[in-house]
């Protein structure tokens, strides 16, 4: 991609009103503009980085047997009645009518649709296990929107949710997402810390957080040191609590291995039993046809959310530090000086042969090289290929790593090779 072809308005000062690195960093690097209060657009890079998130997320989900569907956001408010939630909700919840005074809302979760889609198709004990997610556009209307797209209204989120016909399934069932989860996240470049939490309004009495650990986080973690050397299997037993749950008293963990650390929530995961299905006359026939309410689970992430979760956990004073897996782009091509000849020359040539193995940003804006270099370590792409007069008389560019700052000179040859696979 040529960066005269694409869409990245950056910002030299930051924002007065944006309180935190990822709300100044993703303005300033052009990846979001705000469209009211606490509802933004997500620009090219954004979106990039977004689709990545998900891509991985889809995989890891597939991967355990899930089936991704597409719910509509728009939703009739009679399934809430169903449920006891339309007016339980409270005033998050975004009511509308349509024309003809029907009531809607707009979805600020699924687990009311995911139980009408469940019930409609499947009558059979047979046909379970089954789990339904989506990655999907949500609306909650906060009463105080803050920190950028952190704590927004309108946010993109992969909610899952699953059917099972006794809780030692389901038991099984919350722990293949549990683990699950823990690769999605690893996956991503963060380090998750599963803590153990309240359903809130969702309902259900078995429940993890999954927090990752930022210097700007808005929760302090209380957790055992052994967390990061454990098995998946053994993290839904280590003790790990938010702040307002931490007891010195009565804490299980000894205070030579008490860890403390701020952190980011960006996925949450809850058993709630039967509370959907059998309000909901969502029933399934056992073998001696009997009705059987399934037992039911639900699984969120915030997905634009870890777009400023992993801005906060991986940023320096210049920019942002994309961790390779999501970042818009693997490598950012940078021609220092356009009006050269053989600067021209090679950058084009490196670019050539990059661009058929890997995805490369190729500066080639007629800007000062001041500019040029501010906006590749804003927008943190991890790998900079820098192309400069002087090095470019010898056949020589510069490779730059953002995260360590380390810089090789090198032959067009030995960066191409480098890159292409």
């Amino acid at each position: 991609m040529l960066f005269t072809d694409f869409f990245a308005p950056t910002l030299k000062d930051t924002p007065a009103d944006a309180k935190i690195a990822s709300h100044q960093l993703m303005l300033r690097a052009g990846l979001i503009s705000q469209t009211a209060s606490g509802i933004y657009c997500w620009l090219p890079l954004a979106t990039r980085v977004i689709e990545k998130i998900a891509k991985v997320i889809c995989e890891e989900q597939d991967r355990i047997g899930a089936n991704k569907v597409y719910f509509t956001t728009v939703q009739p408010a009679e399934l809430w009645m169903e449920s006891g939630r339309y007016e339980a909700y409270g005033k998050e919840m975004l009511r509308i009518k349509d024309r003809k005074d029907g009531n809607f809302l707009y979805s600020p979760t699924n687990e009311e649709q995911a139980t009408d889609i469940f019930r409609k198709y499947v009558k059979s004990y047979k046909n379970l296990p089954i789990m339904l997610y989506q990655i999907h556009w949500k609306f909650r209307d906060e009463i105080r929107p803050r920190f950028g797209v952190m704590r927004g209204r309108e946010f993109l989120m992969k909610d899952g949710y699953s059917f099972d016909i006794d809780f030692e399934q389901a038991k099984k069932t919350y722990q293949s997402v549990f683990k699950s989860y823990l690769k999605i996240f690893r996956r991503l470049g963060l380090v998750p810390v599963p803590v153990q939490a309240d359903s809130g309004a969702i309902g259900g009495n078995m429940s993890h957080e999954f927090q990752i650990l930022a210097n700007t986080g808005e929760s302090t973690l209380y957790y055992d040191k052994g967390l990061f050397s454990a098995r998946d299997d053994e993290l839904m037993n280590i003790f790990a609590v938010t702040d307002e749950k931490y007891d010195p008293k009565t804490s299980k963990i000894p205070e030579n291995e008490l860890a403390i650390s701020k952190g980011i929530e960006v996925g949450h995961i809850f058993y709630f039993d039967t509370k959907y299905s059998e309000s909901m006359n969502a029933f399934v026939l056992n073998e001696k046809g009997e009705k059987i309410f399934p037992k039911m689970g639900s699984y969120g992430i915030g997905v634009s959310r870890l777009v400023a979760a992993i801005i906060e956990a991986s940023h320096d004073d210049r920019g942002i530090i994309w961790p390779e897996t999501v970042s818009p782009f693997y490598v950012t091509l940078l021609n220092l000086h356009t009006r050269n000849e053989k600067c021209n020359e090679m950058s084009l040539k490196i670019y050539d042969a990059i661009s058929t193995s890997k995805e490369i940003l190729y500066d080639n804006r007629e800007i000062t090289v001041g500019e040029k270099l501010a906006d590749a370590d804003l927008i943190g792409i991890p790998w900079q290929i820098i192309v400069g007069q002087k090095n470019a008389e010898n056949n020589i560019v510069e490779l730059k790593n953002r995260k360590t700052g380390d810089i090789v000179r090198a032959s067009i040859n030995e960066i191409i090779s480098r890159f292409v696979v």
